[in-house]
């Protein structure tokens, strides 16, 4: 057991058997290794193994894989400081989420804050525990109280706002991630179209924020995507989709900013998951964006304040349902506009 050595200390252990396996290249008895140190609580020899894969791949060794799994494997299971120190900016690149996600499953914030460094990953991972419940300084989120110089990367409160749900957040395992979408809304009934032509919007504003949001559904996986911004209500933003059969459910605030969230948590069926934070930044300044209101957001008050005034729908089509799917419509009875935001991956 070597739950109480720190991992900052000295580590002048010869180990024959991950040496071998390292020479050998042999990533099935790597991959035992890595089991073999989670079920022993052995956190210093994983780090050792992750340090060691590493910096074999350097050498020409394809250990990429173990090393990922050593650090994955600390970061969700082992206590926070050898969490922590799995973390840092190579790290991660092949997980099945980020590790400030991965980390923040099952630490809390005061376990973790002591021990994370300033920067990017701190300030993430203030954001998905603050998301989880903890209780964290909104005005300083990433911030350590005696340094100057904390990075803000996701400049909005890390305290959810009472006109937001509770979001889903992923089940990670020994064996990757289960992200599972919200339920499809049930209730859809045929939508009577209006007909052509509409009056179509350049937003591209909108268009960027919602390109922002799913992007890696585009980048990394092979979804398809549309946003129309058009004049009118929403019979009029379905009907600029195009001549088939389309129906419609009216949703409330709540289930649609659950929908926006996972899509730009997840990664669709091939991309690489973002992580709950970075979507929920996302989702803001795609609501900011349709609600016409600064991105300098402060508590948040002004945009929950606008977004009441939206209307949301899910639709479909007689297509069949893919994989993964955002299918909303909103419109602004305040300026008249309605979004179409459609992404569509069935892997």
């Amino acid at each position: 057991m070597t739950d109480d050595v720190s991992p900052t200390d000295d580590d002048p252990v010869v180990d024959e058997v991950l040496d071998a396996a390292i020479h050998s290249a042999d990533l099935d008895a790597l991959v035992r290794c890595v089991d073999d140190r989670v079920a022993t609580r052995d956190w210093a020899g994983l780090l050792r193994l992750r340090d060691r894969c590493r910096s074999a791949v350097r050498t020409g060794r394809q250990l990429w894989p173990a090393a990922t799994l050593a650090e994955y494997r600390l970061a969700l299971w082992a206590p926070a400081e050898w969490a922590v120190a799995a973390i840092d900016d190579e790290a991660g690149r092949f997980t099945p989420g980020p590790l400030s996600e991965v980390i923040a499953t099952h630490h809390t914030w005061a376990e973790l804050a002591p021990l994370l460094p300033l920067g990017p990953i701190r300030d993430i991972v203030a954001h998905e525990r603050a998301l989880r419940g903890d209780d964290i300084d909104d005005d300083a989120p990433s911030a350590n109280p005696a340094a100057v110089g904390a990075v803000r990367v996701l400049d909005l409160p890390a305290k959810p706002r009472p006109w937001e749900p509770d979001y889903l957040h992923p089940a990670y395992t020994d064996d990757g991630c289960d992200a599972p979408a919200p339920p499809r809304p049930t209730g859809l009934t045929p939508v009577d179209l209006s007909p052509p032509p509409q009056v179509i919007v350049d937003d591209d504003d909108t268009h960027d924020a919602f390109r922002a949001l799913v992007q890696v559904w585009t980048d990394d996986s092979t979804a398809r995507t549309e946003m129309i911004c058009v004049e009118g209500d929403h019979v009029a933003a379905l009907s600029a989709v195009g001549p088939r059969h389309i129906r419609a459910v009216e949703i409330d605030l709540d289930a649609a900013l659950t929908h926006l969230v996972w899509a730009g948590a997840s990664g669709a069926a091939h991309g690489r998951r973002r992580g709950v934070a970075t979507a929920r930044f996302n989702a803001w300044w795609l609501l900011a964006t349709m609600c016409d209101v600064d991105h300098d957001w402060g508590d948040g008050a002004e945009l929950g304040a606008a977004v009441q005034s939206l209307r949301w729908w899910w639709w479909d089509t007689t297509e069949p349902a893919a994989g993964w799917e955002l299918r909303l419509v909103a419109h602004s009875p305040d300026d008249g506009l309605s979004w179409v935001f459609l992404a569509v991956d069935g892997g």
